[in-house]
């Protein structure tokens, strides 16, 4: 393949037989006879080969190899000695200077030919991958700006920091596993005197599981007309969560996303304190009085995207008394594993839930994400971490 080479030698003879070998091959041809002349070519014409004699008077090959290595601008060109030494000691420190290759005096058309092409070939090929490299980079960066945006509207569906609902405490903890996860949650103002919380775990992870989760997201906006009916009348009314999970199997089948969820579902009339609960496959809401005792909210059915109909999921409900908290997590949490294999484990998340109960429900959750870092050590979650919480304080 033709190509650009400089050709250096003090010796005109020698040059004269390179450029007859290669003048015939299509190659623009760069000639000098000394090192500085070398160089100087070298940066002004960015050749594809350089062609180098070692024994020159003044700055010899090695000195001029050296800075041909040392200079970004020439830093990448392929360098061949031609050298009539046979030592191997001095085609050794050729070679630890940079060099690709060397070429023998006195010259052989054939050898010369066949190194000049090979490491030409080789050069276009070194080319490429780095401009392939470079291409790969910033598709990279590209695509780290994007997820970094996705990561950016996924919290931006978490509850709003600072957020005040009539007759409750919040506090949650978020932490994907990677830039973007399959977990959600939020609190809803479903009508005058209802409230909807909600969490939920999409199967997967990256932004195929992002996507699914910020659909189902959407779906239990009050707005949307499964949580709330008529869902655009300012005399709405909250649909209980058994409804809820059997309109969300029907409108996620498994077919729609390849994917599945869990969620529990749950809602607050605050005047009279009624917590109604049904959770889909998912890990069950816990209960934890002011005494620290602990019941689990387990009625619910199978995950979302099975297609059991709207018998399949049962309904619980409990009266809240004041002070008393509801946390909702995914199992991510208790299926923590450090790195020695072990899981943190439901037992050890509910005796953490307990000795929070005399805390402050911010303080509480705070206590469970630094028991699972300290459990888990060094070792970086496999599965999203999510816990949302909140304490009934009753009508205003």
């Amino acid at each position: 393949m033709p190509g650009r080479i400089l050709l250096v030698d003090d010796a005109p003879v020698n040059l004269k037989v390179l450029t007859s070998f290669l003048g015939h091959d299509g190659h623009r041809l760069f000639t000098a006879s000394n090192g500085p002349e070398a160089l100087d070519l070298a940066r002004r014409e960015s050749p594809d080969l350089i062609l180098l004699d070692i024994m020159m008077p003044g700055k010899d090959g090695f000195a001029v190899c050296s800075e041909l290595k040392a200079d970004a601008v020439t830093a990448e060109i392929p360098v061949v000695f031609l050298t009539a030494l046979s030592e191997t000691g001095d085609k050794v420190k050729g070679l630890s200077l940079g060099a690709v290759d060397y070429i023998t005096k006195p010259f052989e058309k054939g050898e010369v030919l066949a190194r000049v092409n090979t490491h030409l070939r080789l050069h276009e090929l070194m080319r490429s991958l780095r401009r392939m490299n470079r291409e790969l980079e910033e598709n990279q960066r590209l695509l780290k700006e994007d997820l970094h945006a996705a990561a950016d509207i996924q919290r931006a569906l978490l509850p709003r920091p600072g957020l005040a609902l009539p007759g409750v405490s919040l506090a949650w903890r978020f932490e994907p596993c990677a830039t973007v996860g399959g977990d959600i949650f939020n609190a809803l103002v479903l009508d005058e005197h209802s409230l909807g919380f909600f969490i939920l775990d999409v199967s997967g992870h990256g932004v195929p599981s992002a996507m699914v989760t910020v659909s189902a997201a959407q779906s239990l906006s009050p707005v949307a007309g499964i949580v709330t009916r008529p869902p655009a009348s300012i005399t709405r009314r909250a649909v209980r969560p058994a409804t809820v999970l059997a309109e969300l199997d029907h409108e996620y089948p498994f077919e729609r996303f390849e994917r599945y969820f869990t969620i529990s579902y749950l809602v607050l009339d605050v005047s009279s304190g009624m917590l109604r609960f049904s959770s889909a496959g998912h890990p069950p809401p816990l209960l934890v009085g002011r005494d620290g005792s602990l019941q689990e909210l387990s009625e619910g059915g199978p995950i979302i995207g099975v297609g059991f109909g709207p018998g399949a999921f049962e309904e619980g409900e409990r009266k809240l008394e004041r002070g008393e908290r509801v946390f909702l997590y995914t199992d991510g949490i208790p299926e923590y594993e450090n790195a020695e294999g072990r899981v943190l484990g439901a037992a050890r998340f509910r005796e953490v839930l307990r000795e929070g109960s005399a805390l402050d429900l911010e303080a509480s959750c705070a206590q469970v994400t630094r028991a699972v870092r300290e459990f888990g050590g060094s070792s970086s979650p496999r599965d999203d971490l999510s816990l949302f919480a909140f304490e009934y304080t009753g009508p205003g």
